[in-house]
């Protein structure tokens, strides 16, 4: 038997269990509201057993442990989540500030010709598809009285405000390029940082734990966190070892080894000024699959660098041809070989200065002398309806309709990627709450539970010690 002295530190041992079960518990319901908190247990077992007389005999309980519960698999797939849910974000933002900065508001559930016509916008708006439209209508009303200055000058101020859109928009779209590439250091620069506190927190979980031999919850708490923050800009794979270090792997170049930051990631210039990421210390070029960073390289190097072409085959083709008909006729004091335009593509797309100067000097009539000819007037004006194989036999206004439909439909994916995305986060994150958040029914019942348990071993203690006092008393 274990004796009454056995059955006092029985009892004790009890209400040290209760106790830190209440303690467990009270810590649980305080951080009912964090998000970053997974829920702790004590877990109890036997105490060690004792040969009696009787025979083998237990003595009681004993606390071996305060654990976290947690499903490292939801973890990981909720890592792996937000970093598609990052890129899918990051893209879609990217996208809306393109959409702004063409001055053209963007039909994002259209496609194909309808969709087309959608996109060249329809009331306020005044982006590039209007300016072609006044560009032309302009020829057109100088074709009705070529002789005219009031015409010859509103053609021109309308052509110079569409070659400022074009110059506009090539500007605004070169700001936006460099803003991404500005972006995508400080996301490369925050990804690095967090790739020294989850190495700095592998330090001082591995090396708690030892000491204390228990599991340093709060810490893999806070990593954890870290490692969720860490996966909206990049995708990466991780695995813990023998000694609970999440071990980071980054486009199959390891990152944090132990508590060591093994290599980290840096912009480089890839050639023509595309800035790419690498590993610093393998100069190995990352391949990315998902995280902000990679929706910042993949949306600047596809939709926005496919408009910024298109835009420039445009601009280059308008030049092109509407310098080849004007040069071939005859202003109204005879001049003739001048181009309507100046510059290469959208960056340069200007008017004439000598024909903003003298507007006389626009070039309409196809015969020389005859000041009333519209022959030039007119074949600019049909250059409106004129379908050009380097457009894909589509007219100047229904190629750039074409690329903002694209455009369109690039936004429409993105933003329905986003709302599907979250979705799954969302079922993901309840999910993982079911099991690790805090319910407060549960807590108070277990609350209750080590309570009564608590006052129950006191009241087994009090009668132990009655039980000492009787036995020392028969000694007097």
């Amino acid at each position: 038997m274990l004796g009454l002295l056995g059955a006092l530190n029985m009892g004790s041992r009890s209400l040290q269990a209760q106790q830190t079960g209440i303690e467990v518990a009270g810590l649980n319901l305080a951080n009912v509201n964090n998000p970053n908190y997974a829920r702790q247990r004590v877990t109890l077992e036997t105490a060690l057993s004792v040969p009696t007389a009787l025979g083998i005999q237990d003595s009681g309980v004993t606390i071996t442990g305060i654990s976290q519960i947690r499903d490292s698999l939801l973890d990981q797939q909720i890592t792996t989540e937000i970093s598609v849910g990052g890129y899918w974000k990051t893209r879609q933002e990217t996208l809306e500030s393109t959409q702004a900065n063409l001055g053209q508001m963007i039909d994002r559930h259209s496609s194909g010709p309808e969709g087309a016509a959608a996109a060249s916008g329809t009331g306020a708006q005044q982006g590039i598809s209007e300016g072609l439209q006044d560009l032309f209508n302009g020829f057109q009303s100088l074709s009705t009285d070529p002789a005219a200055l009031a015409e010859r000058q509103v053609l021109l101020q309308k052509s110079s405000s569409m070659a400022s859109k074009f110059n506009q928009t090539s500007d605004r779209l070169d700001e936006l390029a460099t803003s991404l590439d500005a972006n995508l250091s400080e996301n490369v620069t925050e990804a690095n940082r967090l790739l020294g506190v989850i190495a700095n927190l592998n330090d001082q979980i591995s090396t708690l734990e030892v000491q204390t031999e228990g599991t340093a919850n709060r810490l893999r708490d806070i990593r954890q966190a870290r490692l969720e923050e860490l996966a909206d800009y990049v995708d990466y794979s991780y695995s813990f070892d023998t000694n609970a270090n999440a071990n980071i792997t980054i486009g199959g170049v390891a990152m944090v080894t132990g508590k060591n930051v093994s290599d980290t990631m840096e912009v480089y210039d890839a050639g023509g000024g595309q800035m790419l990421v690498r590993a610093a210390t393998a100069g190995t070029a990352l391949t990315l699959t998902g995280g902000s960073i990679h929706g910042t390289i993949d949306t600047r190097d596809t939709s926005l660098a496919n408009l910024r072409s298109d835009m420039d085959s445009l601009a280059a083709l308008l030049i092109s041809e509407v310098n080849t008909a004007h040069a071939a006729g005859f202003s109204l004091t005879g001049s003739t070989g001048a181009n309507y335009f100046t510059g290469t593509d959208s960056s340069d797309i200007a008017v004439n200065t000598a024909l903003i100067n003298d507007p006389r000097l626009i070039q309409t009539s196809g015969v020389s002398g005859e000041i009333g000819n519209n022959t030039v007037a007119v074949q600019l004006a049909l250059l409106a309806n004129k379908r050009h194989a380097s457009l894909s036999s589509q007219t100047f206004s229904e190629f750039y309709n074409a690329s903002i439909a694209t455009m369109g439909q690039d936004l429409a994916s993105a933003t329905a990627q986003v709302t599907d995305q979250d979705a799954v986060q969302d079922m993901l994150v309840r999910q993982r709450d079911s099991i690790s958040g805090v319910s407060l029914d549960e807590e108070m019942t277990d609350l209750v539970k080590f309570q009564r348990a608590f006052q129950a071993s006191a009241r087994f203690i009090n009668t132990v010690d009655e039980l000492m006092e009787v036995v020392i008393s028969l000694k007097r």
